[in-house]
């Protein structure tokens, strides 16, 4: 299993892919949530680095008919995990990266501000891969680790912005996730 280590907001292990969609954090602002995405371009398709381009800013918006509906949309997260279990990061986690919108967690208004946001390539429709469950677990063993305030602060995006989000979906196994991190835990202690 992959191994990874965050130094000055970067995390080594992962593939580094830059977004420009991204600003600083307000000031003192201690990150102290993950939110976990779905994400796939087009809907329930997965592969072809679409995902990757779009976070960019480079999709050629003419490819397909979905990507037309999205055109000049600037998003980003912190990490994409894609079906292999491959993880990228896209935007340091020093920085704010745009990707849960209007939201709220425990009344805190504005998630961005004070969260990392994680996309699994995936859809509400499809369950996830057992490969993106080991690194996703990996990966949130090492930022609470890195981010001590974050603990139990994972949510999903349909949880901070109840409204507008579906994602992760039912199709995401919050019991299994739950699990495998806390055998990850338990094996480091």
């Amino acid at each position: 299993m992959q191994q990874f280590k965050v130094q000055d907001g970067i995390l080594h292990g992962a593939t580094q892919i830059a977004s420009p969609n991204f600003n600083e954090r307000p000031v003192n602002t201690e990150i102290q949530l993950i939110v976990i995405h779905n994400i796939s371009l087009p809907p329930s398709q997965f592969g072809g680095g679409y995902i990757q381009r779009f976070f960019q800013n480079q999709l050629d918006w003419t490819i397909h008919p979905y990507f037309q509906t999205i055109e000049g949309m600037q998003v980003s997260a912190h990490l994409l995990i894609l079906r292999t279990g491959e993880v990228i990061q896209f935007v340091n986690f020093n920085d704010r990266s745009w990707h849960a919108g209007r939201s709220s967690y425990l009344a805190q208004k504005e998630c961005n501000d004070y969260s990392i946001g994680i996309e699994l390539e995936g859809s509400d429709d499809l369950p996830f891969e057992p490969e993106q469950y080991q690194s996703l677990a990996e990966v949130v063993k090492t930022l609470r680790q890195t981010y001590p305030k974050i603990q139990n602060h994972i949510a999903g995006h349909s949880d901070i912005a109840p409204k507008r989000k579906t994602d992760p979906g039912l199709y995401f196994d919050w019991q299994l996730f739950r699990q495998l991190l806390s055998e990850k835990t338990s094996t480091d202690l």
